[in-house]
């Protein structure tokens, strides 16, 4: 007589937490202005700026907590949440409107940044085959976009949460592999992380640090996400561990790129302009190893991102216009389409890929202070009851608004040119 037998159970001698939405947050944050910013950051000052990133982390935990716990509580994202909690009209329309533009424009700059890291990276790994520059600068774009498209087409959140969960996989094992052949001072890593320092001139890179770690439109994919991951609020210890484990591994890659950089090129007269420079630079220092790893990671870095932006955006104006959130509505394929398409375009357009990621970094700086208020308004309505924020938690992202508008401040100065 045949019996089924149980399937063989595997232990663990610790609880492995289930990965969850907030690896989408750090595939969106690692992203080529992150490679770039990170980069630049340890060629130009060795390890002195280390601090920035960690300081980054702990500022995007601070603010993604709280868009994941408004998703799980209220079961809605921060566009529905915005948009109910405005009852004048006037008011209403100002901010849906301003919401609309700056996601649109924001989004559209991101994910033309996206899809040229992810070509710049997939074009070093190609340039073997001796397949022509301009050639490549033309389809590269185009492919990039439609692996994008295909994923998100697929209206899958549970399918588009693997593929990215992959694409962070692949991202950490080569950046952090980059790092370990680099043989990077540990000690100089250490001083630098916990040690806060400016050197001369590098006010700028540490606020680009900051501003390319702490996304706004992040905090509308994760409150969204959350939702369609947990459905009660006792599942919020879950999405908290989630969210522990996810950024600090994208702090960890930050640190990476900046630690080989610091090693590889500080003091070393060889000048590195953008992520494009990093990887040919890297061979003759470290090797052949390296050089590929660090264009597999800045690939992995953009097209993740590129499928991010889209989505993120997706869930913003779905929300805030009051629109089928759904990833299988046609709405909301219209919204992640057109930006995915404009984003294509401005890639392919021959722009400099260092051009169109500071356009991004600029409308970051301006839309990250809005959204900030917006999120510390709705952790405090009586919609969360007993879940909204307490006054240390206030406190702290107080402490976070006063820096992001800092970073709009200087993103302000930038755009015109007084900086």
């Amino acid at each position: 007589m045949l019996t089924n037998k149980p399937k063989p159970k595997f232990f663990f001698p610790f609880s492995l937490p289930k990965i969850g939405p907030a690896v989408l947050v750090t595939a969106a944050f690692i992203g080529p202005g992150s490679v770039i910013s990170a980069s630049l950051a340890g060629a130009n000052y060795g390890f002195a700026l280390a601090w920035a990133l960690v300081f980054s982390a702990f500022a995007t935990i601070i603010l993604q907590e709280m868009a994941a716990r408004l998703g799980v509580v209220t079961q809605q994202g921060l566009g529905e949440n915005i948009r109910s909690a405005i009852t004048h009209p006037i008011a209403k329309y100002l901010a849906i409107l301003l919401v609309v533009a700056a996601i649109v424009i924001g989004n559209s700059a991101y994910q033309g940044g996206n899809i040229s890291g992810a070509s710049l990276g997939l074009t070093s790994l190609l340039q073997p085959l001796g397949i022509d520059q301009s050639t490549m600068q033309l389809f590269i774009p185009i492919v990039i976009g439609f692996c994008a498209f295909l994923l998100l087409i697929s209206g899958s959140y549970k399918i588009i949460e693997k593929m990215l969960v992959l694409l962070v996989l692949l991202m950490s094992l080569a950046f952090i592999s980059t790092f370990i052949i680099s043989g990077a001072d540990i000690s100089l890593l250490f001083s630098g992380m916990f040690i806060p320092h400016i050197p001369t001139g590098a006010t700028l890179t540490v606020i680009a640090l900051i501003g390319t770690t702490v996304v706004p439109y992040n905090l509308f994919l994760h409150a969204a996400s959350a939702k369609e991951k947990w459905q009660s609020v006792t599942q919020l210890p879950e999405a908290r561990r989630d969210l522990y484990v996810a950024i600090p591994l994208g702090g960890l890659i930050s640190l990476a790129i900046l630690s080989t950089a610091a090693t590889a090129f500080f003091k070393q007269h060889i000048e590195i302009q953008s992520a494009a420079d990093l990887a040919p630079a890297l061979q003759p220092i470290f090797g052949d190893w390296a050089s590929v790893l660090m264009s597999v990671g800045l690939f992995a870095a953009g097209i993740s991102s590129a499928v991010t932006a889209p989505l993120a955006a997706a869930f913003a104006l779905s929300g805030i216009l009051n629109l089928n959130p759904k990833l299988s509505s046609k709405s909301f394929k219209i919204i992640w389409l057109s930006i995915l398409i404009v984003g294509t375009v401005v890639a392919s357009s021959g722009y400099k890929p260092i051009s169109i990621i500071w356009f991004a970094q600029v409308a970051n700086g301006i839309l990250l202070p809005i959204i900030t208020v917006f999120l510390l308004w709705m952790m405090n309505t009586e919609k969360l009851g007993k879940y909204k924020n307490t006054w240390q938690q206030n406190s702290l992202g107080a402490i976070v608004l006063a820096v992001t508008l800092l970073l709009s401040g200087r993103s302000l100065f930038s755009a015109f040119g007084l900086l």
